[in-house]
């Protein structure tokens, strides 16, 4: 297959368009936010329109005219709080409006990955992921 590099304004666009006629996307995201789920540059993310966004779900959305792919770590009425599985702090608000869709699956070396919520991750302290994550990206 051949790869291309789009840049994210075209590709997500385009994707945001797709989905929402109802269709699937798959793409490979870009950045280490995500790891150890989804690795930057290397697995690729198939996502789809999911109006019933829940708490552990990764979710696409648009912030401020940019892109992100963060997990949801809290929804309360129509906001959504976000945050990268591989980040340690900060968080990003948005509206149910602002989600274009959600993770269906991970592509991984030719195998496909359910979602999942992280559920197992998010029980880790955030002082013990630092450490999980410091030795992750010196294997990588």
């Amino acid at each position: 297959m051949d790869k291309r590099v789009v840049a994210n304004e075209i590709l997500l666009e385009e994707a945001a368009r797709l989905m929402a006629e109802g269709r699937e996307v798959t793409f490979t995201p870009l950045g280490n936010s995500m790891l150890p789920f989804i690795r930057g540059g290397k697995d690729s993310v198939t996502l789809k329109a999911n109006p019933a966004v829940k708490r552990g779900d990764m979710a696409l959305v648009r912030l401020e005219g940019r892109y992100v792919l963060h997990r949801v770590i809290a929804v309360d009425g129509d906001r959504i709080t976000l945050m990268g599985d591989g980040n340690l702090s900060g968080t990003e608000s948005c509206t149910l409006a602002d989600v274009l869709g959600t993770v269906v699956s991970v592509q991984r070396n030719g195998r496909d990955i359910p979602a999942g919520n992280g559920f197992w991750w998010r029980r880790i302290p955030v002082f013990v992921r630092r450490y999980i994550l410091a030795i992750y990206r010196r294997i990588l």
